[in-house]
C-alpha cells in the first residue's frame, strides 16, 4: 500500500478517543476565568465538541447567576444589608 494520495494536511481522528465531559468542563471554567495558554486554546478548537462547549458553558452559567441570586437573598434575610 502506497501513502501517495493520502492528504498529510488533515489530522487522522480515527482511534482517538472523545473527550470526556470533564475535559470540556475544564475548558469551559478557565475560559470563564479569561486565562488560557495558547496551546491548551488550539487543542480545545480542534478536539472539542462545539455542541457541548454551548452545552456546558450555558449550564455553568446558569449555576454562577443561581449562586450569585442565592448570596444576595442570604445577605438581604441576613440582615448584613441594612
Amino acid at each position: 500500500m502506497s501513502d501517495a494520495g493520502r492528504d498529510d494536511h488533515v489530522p487522522d481522528r480515527v482511534g482517538r478517543p472523545k473527550l470526556s465531559l470533564g475535559r470540556t468542563l475544564l475548558a469551559v471554567l478557565w475560559s470563564f476565568f479569561g486565562v488560557r495558554k495558547s496551546t491548551d486554546l488550539e487543542r480545545d478548537v480542534t478536539e472539542l465538541n462545539p455542541l457541548h462547549v454551548v452545552i456546558v458553558g450555558v449550564f455553568v452559567a446558569a449555576v454562577f447567576v443561581g449562586v450569585l441570586f442565592l448570596l444576595v437573598q442570604w445577605v438581604i434575610k441576613s440582615g448584613i444589608a441594612a
